[in-house]
């Protein structure tokens, strides 16, 4: 996940600034079930801090056990972790760690990807066997530009490799500034989305009120910028005025989101729409399809806190393709 990823390498540059080694493990191929997916990844300090995790928290001491090993010799190596007889997903992992000496041009086109959106691809090199090997490695291509994780690294095209892409980093923008607002904020940052609060002028709050919000907007709904709404960002409309609601609506008509969602009952989702067609006669069928309203999953949710799961849940379901059910009813893996 990109928001993992973002967290990672800023923990190696404030790691850099205080002199200290770090490395960083990637699994790269499970045998069996895990709790992750391959591709997930953890930063280790020397001084054993991690960020990030490639479990449910069992793995992580074994991993900084055998980091140990690579803060020595400055080799990378790919070890195993058998949780057939110690965790509950009955999978073999194997990890790669490598030394994390991505140079200044590394680190500079890094967050110009995340600020322009770009994708980015991960590519690990490795040999499927336990062990050291200098050979071994990772590098980030950026548009078409790769760059080594460490200086002098060169792949080897005899080994085994593993790609990872990370998509843009996913936003979630909210419009309303009540209480319930508040929490789907809070939680939404939690799961390391990018989250701007839209409110109006009238509003008599600031980003301090909302724990996690990375841009507070005060605007009218003509004023609004919406170039920045894409193909990987949430809107959730939540003002709690019909009116605020609806010229909201229209100044999103021309966008595409992967979502957009509003509260209340079906009665009022129905007079929203008829509302922007009765304004906005040409709106195109594939912005309608776009919307949820009301917003969230049917889980019997009361409170803001409940309300804002039952939303987020919905959004994670929408933007994977799934369609929710008990997973004691789904047949096969967890993961697809």
């Amino acid at each position: 996940m990109t928001h993992e990823l973002k967290r990672i390498v800023s923990a190696f540059e404030a790691a850099r600034k205080e002199n200290r080694q770090v490395v960083l493990a990637t699994v790269v191929h499970v045998e069996g079930s895990s709790y992750r997916r391959p591709g997930v990844q953890m930063l280790i300090a020397e001084n054993g801090q991690m960020t990030g995790a490639v479990s449910g928290g069992c793995v992580e001491k074994e991993v900084y056990r055998q980091a140990l090993e690579v803060f020595d010799t400055g080799t990378p190596k790919i070890m195993t972790y058998d949780g057939r007889y110690r965790l509950g997903c009955e999978g073999i992992l194997y990890i790669l760690i490598e030394p994390f000496l991505p140079d200044q041009k590394w680190l500079d086109a890094f967050w110009k990807a995340i600020a322009d959106r770009t994708e980015l691809e991960f590519t690990s090199h490795f040999k499927l066997a336990e062990g050291q090997d200098k050979t071994f490695g990772s590098t980030m291509t950026f548009t078409h530009n790769k760059l080594p994780l460490r200086p002098l690294f060169n792949t080897d095209q005899n080994l085994q490799t593993f790609t990872t892409r990370f998509k843009p980093c996913f936003k979630m923008v909210i419009v309303g500034a009540e209480h319930d607002a508040v929490k789907l904020c809070a939680f939404s940052a939690q799961m390391g989305w990018e989250v701007t609060v839209v409110a109006a002028p009238t509003e008599q709050k600031t980003i301090a009120d909302f724990k996690g919000a990375q841009h507070f907007l005060t605007v009218l709904p003509e004023a609004l910028q919406t170039d920045g709404i894409d193909s990987e960002t949430a809107v959730v409309l939540m003002t709690h005025n019909f009116a605020k609601d609806l010229a909201f609506l229209l100044a999103l008509k021309e966008t595409s989101p992967a979502y957009l969602g509003f509260l209340g009952p079906a009665s009022r989702r129905e007079k929203l729409l008829d509302g922007l067609i009765e304004k906005y006669p040409e709106v195109p069928e594939s912005f309608l399809e776009r919307i949820y309203g009301p917003a969230g999953l049917n889980l019997g949710s009361e409170t803001p806190e409940e309300i804002a799961i039952s939303v987020l849940s919905e959004i994670l379901a929408i933007v994977r393709g799934k369609t929710p059910m008990l997973l004691k009813d789904k047949k096969g893996s967890i993961h697809s």
